[in-house]
């Protein structure tokens, strides 16, 4: 009777592991897609800035085609929707989707208003993509870079 109820206890326990596994949304910004990063066909969060000057509405849809950078890459994103009311151009957005085409094809959107907020994940893609690059450069920069993650992270907040 004991080995029958631990047989269904770990049973239970390893398709609560897969269930939550199968639900995880992975944030990555330009630099880490543009790098090959994300898996192929997996469901991840973009995350950057609205790229000034990118946003292309489709007439007679709701279809938006839109640029999202980490100011180092780009990644296009197709979202068919309503956009938030706080999408602009020069703001911090997390797009949710899958790569198709070359592009994101984004189920989800997500905006904030405030040009001085940043969410703490997308805060730390930047701070690190620009480490990344000042390094590579071998620019004095570098250990600046490093500590502005630090800085950056202390912008986030919530959406």
């Amino acid at each position: 009777m004991v080995s029958l109820v631990v047989l269904a206890a770990g049973i239970g326990g390893s398709l609560l592991v897969w269930a939550l596994q199968s639900n995880v949304t992975f944030l990555h910004s330009p630099t880490d897609v543009k790098a090959g990063k994300v898996p192929g066909d997996a469901r991840f969060r973009l995350g950057g800035i609205l790229l000034e000057n990118s946003v292309q509405r489709s007439q007679g849809s709701l279809e938006a085609t839109f640029v999202v950078t980490d100011r180092f890459q780009e990644f296009p994103v197709v979202y068919d929707g309503i956009l938030p009311d706080m999408f602009r151009e020069g703001t911090s957005v997390i797009a949710t989707g899958r790569i198709r085409e070359g592009r994101l094809v984004a189920d989800e959107v997500l905006a904030k208003h405030d040009e001085t907020y940043m969410p703490k994940e997308v805060a730390d893609a930047i701070a690190a993509a620009k480490a990344k690059d000042a390094a590579s450069n071998n620019t004095p920069q570098a250990a600046s870079a490093a500590n502005s993650t630090t800085e950056a992270s202390s912008i986030g907040g919530s959406y």
